[in-house]
């Protein structure tokens, strides 16, 4: 099987920008093995790789757990966020142009690592999610401090209908003056869903604004569910 990087390169990214463009979202299947998934999942239980664990009901965030990385990141989690993030970069710098929007976004993660340190924001944001029968998760923006990417990844790791019932993943999209969409994706195993961290542009009759987008979980019926939440820009605490 090629590597993680390979993988990256080889995904169709015309069609992946066009539908962040269009949508705000675009699904990628079976970028990860089943291997990879159960060797990603077994980490939750691996207290020593994380620096800080949060347990949902204490907040009101919704029912469950999850607990953010700390650094140096596992191998394969790193590798996803840098080699994605080259690729992801384009498609925010194109937002951030149409939106007049003052400052763009380097082209390797690096350099926005250094942005996000230049503003103490030195914590690493990428995170673990578990939750069980009755677990859900509000609708929300992760967005951790002055410097932040506007796009953001997660990465499926149990087989929805084998492994758990419900957990569908939700998007909301509000534009001024309407109500507000709802977008509900059940991707499977090994599937990435790239998405807006809070906004896309569209294009209006007096030129672009942006739809603001939240996102969430429902209830999850039956089962277990985890994923890997991949954010690009680091946190303040």
């Amino acid at each position: 099987m090629q590597n993680i990087n390979e993988r990256i390169q080889r995904l169709n990214w015309m069609v992946i920008t066009d539908s962040m463009h269009q949508k705000g979202y675009a699904r990628v299947t079976s970028l990860l093995s089943r291997e990879e998934c159960d060797s990603l999942r077994e980490t939750f239980s691996n207290d020593s790789l994380f620096r800080k664990t949060i347990v949902m009901e204490r907040y009101r965030f919704g029912k469950g757990v999850y607990k953010y990385y700390q650094y140096p990141l596992p191998g394969l989690v790193d590798a996803i966020r840098k080699g994605m993030y080259t690729f992801l970069a384009p498609i925010a710098n194109k937002w951030a142009t149409v939106l007049n929007l003052k400052e763009g976004f380097p082209d390797n993660w690096s350099e926005l690592q250094q942005r996000c340190i230049d503003h103490d924001q030195i914590w690493p944001t990428v995170l673990i999610l578990q939750y069980h029968q009755e677990g859900f998760n509000t609708l929300h923006q992760d967005l951790y401090g002055e410097v932040f990417f506007p796009i953001q990844i997660v990465l499926f790791l149990n087989e929805p209908g084998l492994e758990y019932e419900g957990g569908e993943f939700v998007l909301t999209e509000q534009v001024p003056r309407a109500q507000s969409k709802a977008i509900v994706l059940k991707p499977s195993l090994g599937d990435m869903l790239i998405f807006t961290t809070n906004f896309r542009p569209v294009k209006g009759t007096r030129g672009y604004y942006k739809a603001n987008m939240k996102h969430g979980v429902s209830e999850v019926t039956k089962g277990t569910r985890t994923t890997l939440g991949i954010i690009f820009h680091d946190a303040k605490s």
